[in-house]
């Protein structure tokens, strides 16, 4: 059920996952290609690039340099089904665009989200907006529960329908299990911001199971533009200032040259994973690390 499905409808290219129970992730529209990107930051030249191996090292660049304009000239239109919580959480980020089914003009469906008994575990004493990965011995009953409680309520939503009670108010008890859809369209800038907080492990279980469908379906279209995010985005780790500066501590008093370690390194391995530019950069980084001067600013240099 999960499987990534392409198939033709009305002449696009849509692409569909099934997510949880009843969820599901569409691609319903795409603006732009890896190239488009490179042509709108190569604004000064109009043919663009011509080699493949081009437009890899500019996206590659503007990636790891956080240039991120010319993401913007890609873009994406996904139809979501989910849980109304993973919704609300979603709405959050306030970057796309957005179109919901509204239950003032609809009525409710009788799909709800009932998480795997495996998946219902208890709450990590660290992060408190986490659980954890012990399952609860009750956790079968608890989920019966779960169906039960969102059961009864959209009985007494149909009730209050019955009754004459307008949709408006008849949907207020509503639990937030229930499924809801919505378009939602981005730019590939803010998608990516999006993937990288909702991808992570610190995410909620549910909406990292859309964000991945996400990617997977962005990748298609935009694959050398998602391998740079991965390499230099997702799977990137930050330092802050008093971290580097107890790194540096650390490889001073074991008394390594870091620098020539670092040199001695290039030399015997050819590392394809790191352009020569990359490299250079690197070897700059280690030098800042350690105090040594590294400026860029040639302005300055001739003005003294």
């Amino acid at each position: 059920m999960n499987k990534l499905i392409s198939m033709e409808k009305k002449g696009e290219l849509l692409q569909v996952k099934n997510i949880l129970d009843h969820g599901f992730v569409e691609l319903v529209d795409v603006l732009g290609s890896d190239q488009a990107i490179v042509n709108a930051a190569r604004t000064s030249y109009d043919k663009g690039t011509k080699k493949v191996s081009s437009t890899k090292q500019l996206i590659r660049y503007l990636m790891r340099h956080q240039h991120s304009g010319p993401l913007e000239f890609g873009e994406l239109v996904f139809r979501i089904r989910c849980p109304l919580f993973v919704a609300r959480q979603w709405f959050r980020h306030r970057t796309g665009s957005y179109n919901e089914v509204s239950l003032r003009y609809s009525e409710a469906t009788d799909e709800y989200y009932v998480p795997k008994s495996e998946w219902i575990t208890t709450q990590d004493r660290r992060n408190r907006q986490a659980r954890t990965g012990t399952v609860l011995n009750d956790s079968e009953l608890i989920r019966d529960e779960f169906n039960s409680d969102a059961n009864d309520l959209l009985k007494k939503y149909n009730n209050y329908l019955e009754r004459g009670v307008a949709r408006e108010i008849a949907r207020i008890n509503l639990p937030l299990s229930l499924y809801t859809t919505f378009c939602y369209k981005s730019d590939l800038r803010n998608l990516l911001n999006f993937l990288t907080l909702r991808t992570d492990s610190h995410a909620q279980f549910e909406i990292r199971e859309y964000a991945e469908a996400m990617v997977e379906m962005a990748e298609k279209f935009f694959p050398i533009t998602i391998q740079a995010w991965r390499d230099y985005m997702k799977n990137s780790l930050h330092f802050s200032f008093p971290e580097l500066n107890v790194l540096k501590k650390i490889l001073s008093e074991a008394n390594i040259d870091i620098n020539e370690k670092v040199s001695e390194y290039f030399d015997k391995n050819k590392t394809p994973s790191l352009a020569e530019l990359e490299k250079i950069e690197f070897k700059d980084k280690i030098r800042t690390l350690m105090g040594d001067s590294i400026s860029l600013d040639y302005l300055k240099k001739k003005n003294d």
